[in-house]
Order: structure tokens, then sequence, then C-alpha cells
């Protein structure tokens, strides 16, 4: 029995609007060009890929791009797929064809993807398609979406996110959209563009750097920290209305901000007092609370999903290590007690695990900290890896790596059993620019000179 189709709509918007429906994380780059794509340079993929077939889409030349060729994408960059090349069908293949299932199980498909765009009134067409599990004969479903022309982007990469659940029972992260900041001549330019790095739109643009874009909760502002008035000072922007409200300038530095999950408060990292502290601050800007009170630096805050602890890192014990303590205050814990340098915490969406950076063999690579057992693993065997992000479905990481001089992005699965997979801007070239700011690594506590770009703190967010 063939399961009713869902049907679903999806409506022309702005930009901005689109955003409130839509995964986001936040990132920097340099490029040379406001309009720069990211390119996806895949260098690796998972054990056990599964073998899927995806017929092309009947009618998709009426839509703005090839869904088809959206969709392999989309499945190839997750390192779990393996697409099959399939031929033109005569007839063509459609979500209403008869389907002999037998036949692609000959073809070594575990997987098999068909569909059809067709027509409607009023220039709109419908998407549809079914996806079949070949070994067991049987079908898993699928979608309706009507549209217009011009969606097939996000039209492709919910079709993929739904496959990639259905066959791994895991949350896709294709419907994403991210932050980062280009160079374009003498401005640089808060942009958002998809998570393959299509379709980029600018919110914003200054002629001083931007840094450290986070996205709130509810993806309908961002928070970062902009140089306009020649020292760092964090905004709160919101994508609806375009204005911004100035949470932290205190004098000193104004860094490393990270919101609440109920979006009610963010977490900074402020020397108004003296040294680095953390401090809590409501998002629009007053109450001001001061977390930390040592002589120490502490700084990348970063809070659990459950809102009640946040993590930071610090030097209090001679040495960066990850620490964390109550958003009421008290005690605090320290959480990484092997290796010499370990910082940037990010703590998995259901709580349990907790990337970071650590440095091992002289280089600095992605680690993951099981925190209720205290087994750690390294993930990474580069050289120098900041700022992990975990998606929404906590199996991958997202993290900033550098190559032959260049900046790079790579994307690993949480239990290290994928291999990276490099993302990369191709304008950017050598990395330079602005550096971040950081404690000399001159003596046996301090943090490594920040000699490498600012990549800002991923942040990515789910829609359902």
């Amino acid at each position: 029995m063939t399961p009713a189709i869902i049907r679903r709509s999806l409506v022309a918007c702005d930009y901005v609007i689109v955003l409130l429906r839509v995964l986001s994380f936040g990132l920097l780059f340099w490029a040379a060009s406001a309009h720069a794509q990211l390119n996806i340079e895949i260098t690796g993929g998972g054990a056990n890929q599964i073998p899927i077939a995806i017929a092309p889409f009947a009618g998709e030349s009426a839509m703005s791009a090839s869904v088809t060729q959206i969709v392999e994408a989309d499945l190839v960059r997750s390192g779990r797929f393996r697409t099959l090349f399939v031929p033109p069908q005569q007839p063509a293949l459609t979500d209403a064809s008869p389907i002999d299932l037998g036949a692609w199980r000959t073809r070594a498909a575990d997987a098999l993807v068909v569909g059809a765009v067709y027509p409607q009134t009023g220039g709109r067409v419908e998407v549809r398609f079914k996806l079949y599990d070949v070994p067991r004969q049987t079908s898993l479903g699928g979608l309706s979406f009507t549209v217009s022309p011009n969606q097939a982007r996000p039209v492709a990469h919910r079709i993929a996110d739904y496959i990639y659940e259905k066959l791994t029972g895991d949350r896709g992260v294709f419907s994403t959209r991210m932050a980062y900041v280009v160079k374009a001549g003498t401005n640089y330019q808060l942009q958002i563009a998809d998570a393959d790095g299509m379709n980029p739109q600018t919110a914003l643009s200054s002629r001083e750097p931007i840094i450290s874009p986070a996205w709130s909760p509810d993806g309908t502002r961002i928070a970062y920290v902009s140089f306009e008035n020649k020292r760092p000072v964090v905004y709160v922007h919101s994508l609806q209305t375009g204005q911004r409200t100035r949470l932290a300038g205190f004098p000193g530095s104004n860094s490393a901000p990270a919101w609440s999950p109920d979006g009610r408060q963010l977490a900074v990292a402020l020397s108004k007092e003296g040294g680095t502290q953390i401090y809590l601050i409501d998002a629009d800007g007053s109450n001001v609370r001061r977390l930390t009170r040592t002589r120490a630096i502490d700084t990348e805050p970063f809070f659990a999903p459950d809102g009640k602890t946040i993590y930071f890192t610090s030097d209090r014990g001679g040495s960066p290590q990850i620490y964390r303590m109550s958003v009421n205050g008290g005690r605090v814990e320290r959480v990484t007690v092997s290796g010499i340098y370990n910082v940037s915490p990010r703590i998995s969406p259901d709580g349990g695990t907790m990337a970071y950076i650590t440095r091992e063999e002289g280089g600095f690579r992605v680690a993951v900290l099981d925190l209720a057992s205290g087994q750690s693993q390294v993930l990474t065997d580069t050289q120098r890896d900041e700022s992990p992000s975990f998606a929404p479905n906590g199996k991958l990481i997202l993290y900033a790596t550098e190559r032959g001089g260049r900046g790079l992005l790579s994307i690993t699965s949480s239990d290290g059993r994928m291999s990276p997979q490099r993302l990369s801007v191709p304008p950017c070239g050598h990395r330079r620019g602005i550096r971040c700011r950081s404690r000399s690594s001159g003596g046996p506590g301090g943090y490594r000179k920040a000699a490498r770009s600012c990549v800002a703190r991923c942040r990515w967010r789910h829609r359902r």
C-alpha cells in the first residue's frame, strides 16, 4: 500500500523571514568578493555509506535549478551516502510510476528516490517525490511541496532532510542557513547563506571588522562584535527589522556573546572591571551581572541546553582548561582533566557530549568528551582547528581549520567514524586581516597567540 503523500506549501518571502524557519549557524570568513560562494570540497566519507539511486526528477526543467542534483550533493556531503548513476529512463520515472524494486536491488541500491515537478495554476509548481527501501521492498513515504519555480533549492534541501532522517534515524541538516563575514573591498559584510554556500544575502555592511556572529535560539536575531567605534562592542541585530541594540560597550574588551537557550539573556566576556570575566546580560542590554570572580582570564562562555549551567575557558589553574558553573553562581568545577590546553567548549543538543579544542602533538585539534563517563576522543589530525559546533542532530561537528595557510571549514562526525570533509572559500587565499585578540602564549599559563584570522563561534538551529 502506498502511503499518503504529506502535502506541504512553501511560500516565497524575504530571506530575513526565511531565517525564522531554517537551520542556522554562524561563521567568519575572509573572502575577496561579497558574493563569493562557499566551495564544498569532499575529501572523505563515512564508513558503511548507504548506496542510493536518485532518478532524475521528471519536469524539473521548469525549476530554477536541478532538484535532483541538489539532493544528491546534500546527501553526498553528509558522508553517509553514496549516490549511484541513474541514466534517463523512458518513460521518465515519477512518484506515480510503478516501481520494480527487485530490478533496483540488482543494481546494488539500498534506497531509491523518484519524483516529478507538476505545473499548477498561477505559475506555481508542485514537487512530489517518494522514497523506497529497496532491500525491504517497501515505500518509506514522501512529501509534496507547492512552490514557485525559483524555490528549487529550499525544496531540494527539505527533500534531502527527509531522506536522511528516514534512512539514518537522525534529523537532516541541509535546510540550513549560516552567517559569516566577508571583506569586500574596504567593507566587511555579515552575510547569510545556505548550508552549501549558495544564496548569500548581506544582513550588515560596515567599514570596520565584524566578528563572532551568534544566532538567537529563534533565529530572529544575531549577536556579534563590531569594531565600528575602533574598539570591540557587542550588538544584537534584529533580522526582521534591521534594528540594533548595543548590548555591551563597556570600557575594555567586550567579546564572545553566547545566547541562553530561552533567548532572554546572553553570556559575554567583559574586562570592564579589570581582567576578562564572564558576565550575564539581558538581551536588551540591561541587568548586567558578573558571574566569575578571579584574577585569571575567563572567556568563551557557552550555555548547556538546559540553560542552568555555563561552560567556559579559564587559565585559573595555570593553563587554559574548561570549567563549568551554575548560572546562579557558586562552585566552579573543572571539566577537562587531561592535557595542558583545552578551550572552546560546545555542548551537544542532548547535553551529553562536549566538543572542544585540545592541544595534542603540537597541533590544535577537535576532541569530544563524554560528560557522564569522562572519556575523551580526539577526532581530527589537523594542526590548527578551532570553533567546533554541533549540528542540531548531534551527529556532526562543524569546525574551522587551516591547510597550507588557507582557512577552511570542515565537518566530521561526533563519533569519529566519518572522515572530515572540508568546505573552503576559494577567494580567501592565505588568511589575513583581523586577528583574534588573546593572551600571548609567552608564559606557561598563557593562551596561544591568535596567529589565525578570527573564526566566529558556530551555531546551528533546527526548524521543524
